[in-house]
């Protein structure tokens, strides 16, 4: 990615914070505040999953591990401890990347189906040992008490505004960091390797390095998404590590569109939107939704965005974009 278009994106990075900062002035209420709080959360983290599944090939089915490790690291960071906010958030940010070095050391050498459900196989294990701690974790009950000590800068984010305003800017900042990782070297090597692995490795790719550090990569990611939670929720609660999490996400990829880096972002809002809809009307929120996303696969195919930018006349839905 050249200079020309960083600095491109960056203004139009800016531009989406000011805009969705100043729409609660003219919109008062809480709803849309809170949309956009959950929407960038869950769009960082399946943003993250799509850097494996779009980009890479990895169909991981236990990414929400890192998702739900950044909510209780984080809480607990902030509950059982003295550290400050921001010291909390990149000590979260650590957690996740060595935790993701061990079980991506563990996985990525599976193929197909075989990493994608030992990496689930992971997720379970971690939901496993959150519900039986209960001393640390609060069990089933979650990590309740609230999250301390919330002020940065002189910012309480235990403002609702400022929380909301502190949210857009993470995923705006989120997806410019995603956006310029794949824009590189390193993101021509993870398409190399999702096209033809084989290929990519008598090239000169190291294939298992790239693989791992973009498996460390996303966990960083999706980590970042799990701390808006957390903040969101102020605490932290095991459904928010176990297994359907990681499916919410790859959910989203799928109405979204794998095809496009935005389509992620794309399929979170029309998911969070459905969800908001379909409890509202009916007790049968599973049985709806499945309906929804099946209809979703078997008409359009793929994702909407993919389906608008091929109408469009952009790059095919096969190529990431």
């Amino acid at each position: 990615m050249g200079r020309a278009h960083t600095l491109r994106d960056i203004a139009i990075g800016c531009l989406v914070v000011a805009v969705l900062a100043a729409i609660p002035w003219m919109l008062p209420g809480k709803a849309f505040q809170d949309f956009v709080i959950r929407c960038a959360s869950m769009a960082l983290f399946a943003t993250s999953l799509n850097l494996l599944v779009g980009y890479t090939g990895l169909s991981s089915f236990g990414h929400g591990l890192f998702y739900g490790l950044g909510t209780y690291s984080f809480a607990l960071l902030m509950q059982k401890t003295t550290v400050s906010l921001p010291l909390a958030f990149l000590l979260t940010l650590l957690i996740s990347a060595a935790t993701a070095v061990v079980v991506g050391a563990i996985c990525i050498r599976l193929r197909l189906i075989y990493f994608a459900f030992v990496t689930l196989a992971m997720q379970m294990l971690a939901h496993s040992v959150i519900i039986s701690w209960v001393g640390l974790t609060g069990g089933d009950q979650g990590l309740q008490g609230g999250i301390p000590r919330r002020v940065v800068a002189g910012i309480d984010l235990g403002n609702q505004y400022n929380l909301y305003v502190f949210s857009a800017a993470m995923l705006v900042i989120g997806l410019l960091l995603m956006r310029h990782i794949v824009a590189t070297t390193f993101g021509t090597s993870l398409r190399m390797i999702r096209d033809n692995e084989t290929r990519a490795a008598f090239l000169g790719i190291s294939v298992w390095r790239v693989k791992l550090t973009v498996f460390v990569l996303a966990a960083v990611f999706a980590s970042a998404g799990g701390m808006v939670m957390s903040l969101f929720v102020s605490g932290a609660y095991p459904e928010l590590i176990n297994w359907p999490i990681s499916g919410d996400a790859i959910f989203a990829i799928v109405m979204g569109g794998v095809g496009s880096f935005l389509g992620p972002t794309v399929g979170t809002m029309i998911l969070l939107l459905l969800n908001d809809v379909v409890t509202r009307q009916t007790e049968y929120y599973g049985l709806a939704l499945g309906i929804i996303i099946l209809l979703f696969a078997l008409g359009l195919r793929r994702g909407v965005l993919d389906f608008v930018t091929e109408r469009l006349g952009g790059r095919p839905a096969g190529g990431i974009h």
